[in-house]
Order: C-alpha cells, then sequence, then structure tokens
C-alpha cells in the first residue's frame, strides 16, 4: 500500500526514554487527574468527598511533553506559574471497562512528573466554569522522567513524593495519601476511553504547589521510581 502524501513532514511521535531498555515509549496521549490529594484540595479550595464524589481529568496534549533535565522558558499570558510533582503511570496494554482487579495488567511502568501550570489562568477559567486548557495544556508542560518498567514492583502503594526548588522542600508526602489509587483510577478512566498501549496518567499532586520564576531549579523523587529535574529559563 502506498505511503500517503503530506502537506509536509509531519511531526516525531512524542517519547520518553525506558530504563534498561534502547527503545523508547511512544506516548499516545496524557490524561491527568485534579486534585487527588486531600491537602491539596483544600489548599485549592475544593475539598473532596470521596465517598460521594468520582474523580476528575483533564488532557494535555502529546506536544507538551518535555524530558526531564530540560530548560524550558517562562511562558507566556502568565504572573503566576506553579509546579506540581506527580507520579505518572505508564499505559503498555490495551483496556476497557477495567476491573479494580485486572488493572495492573494495564500498567508498563511508572515515573517521575512535573504537571507545571499557569495557575492563574486555570482559576480564571475554574470560576468562570470554562475549560482549563489555557492553564494546563500549553507547550513544555508535562515534565516526564525516563520510564521504570514496572517488573516486581507491582502496584505501588506508597512511597516518598516530594520537590525542591532550589535546593528547598516545597512538597512532601507519600503515593498512600492518594484519594484514588492506581487501580481506582485506571479502572474509572477506562469506563470513558478504551486506554492504550502509549497512554500516560499524570495521578494528581500533594499539598504545597507554587510559583516558580526564570532561572529557578526544580527537582522532584519518588521512592522507587525515579527523579525529575526542570530549569526554568527566560521568557521567550
Amino acid at each position: 500500500m502506498k505511503s500517503p502524501a503530506y502537506l509536509w513532514t509531519p511531526p516525531a511521535t512524542p517519547s520518553l526514554p525506558v530504563l534498561g531498555n534502547t527503545a523508547r515509549f511512544p506516548v499516545n496521549r496524557i490524561f491527568c487527574v485534579g486534585r487527588n490529594y486531600h491537602a491539596h484540595a483544600i489548599e485549592m479550595g475544593r475539598p473532596v468527598d470521596k465517598a460521594s464524589m468520582k474523580p476528575f481529568y483533564f488532557t494535555k496534549s502529546p506536544t507538551a511533553l518535555v524530558e526531564s533535565g530540560a530548560t524550558v522558558p517562562y511562558p507566556t499570558g502568565t504572573a503566576n506559574y506553579h509546579y506540581e510533582m506527580e507520579l505518572v503511570v505508564a499505559v503498555g496494554a490495551p483496556g476497557f471497562r477495567v476491573n479494580e482487579a485486572d488493572a495492573e495488567m494495564l500498567i508498563y511502568g511508572y515515573a517521575a512528573g512535573l504537571d507545571m501550570t499557569r495557575r492563574d489562568l486555570q482559576l480564571v477559567a475554574r470560576d468562570q466554569g470554562r475549560p482549563w486548557d489555557l492553564g494546563k495544556d500549553f507547550e513544555k508542560s508535562a515534565v516526564c522522567s525516563a520510564i521504570l518498567p514496572i517488573g516486581d514492583l507491582g502496584v505501588l502503594k506508597s512511597g516518598v513524593i516530594n520537590l525542591q526548588v532550589n535546593g528547598e522542600t516545597k512538597q512532601s508526602a507519600d503515593l498512600a495519601q492518594l484519594i484514588w489509587n492506581i487501580p481506582e483510577l485506571l479502572a474509572d478512566l477506562s469506563q470513558f476511553y478504551h486506554l492504550e498501549p502509549g497512554d500516560i496518567i499524570y495521578t494528581g499532586t500533594p499539598e504545597g504547589v507554587g510559583p516558580v520564576s526564570s532561572g529557578d531549579s526544580i527537582s522532584g523523587h519518588i521512592d522507587r521510581v525515579g527523579d525529575v529535574l526542570l530549569t526554568i529559563g527566560q521568557p521567550e
């Protein structure tokens, strides 16, 4: 079958390195979970009652992806640019309407990620009942480490997650504090989407989010998973 002709060269497939493998992980979709730690939900002024509420999600374009260690320009349109440290789950098998008991079969591995946010734009959109795209889905806003294959880790139920800005700790929590854990998220999200290999899920951030400025250095860590690094450059 003849390959289609395009008006211009399509962009390369976004991808991430995989620890212990020369092949890269091609990224399909980026899902993000909102308000998945109680203390962060409270600091955002929107407490969560798991008994009466469901997880909610937003997405970032794969073009938002940037590898750990990069320097990214301070983004346009904001004066309140925030970090959010998160565990990332990498999907490696298809799944639709998956049970929690079977959710582990979808996991290829884990990574450490930063959901960078134009907080002022997000809050304006939130308060006006509008989509969060301008605040969340912008270039170089989904920072991610190399992916660690699941191996013998299984479903992560606990582990320290923290973040420092210029060496000062800003976020510190434990994965055990997730409101909706990994199997619950995979099972719930798969009720609405056919999850596919290459999908990645940012599982939510702990309390302590805050602004950064040009010249700042961000470092995040998740026990048994890895580290993520980012430097904030000058505006374009």
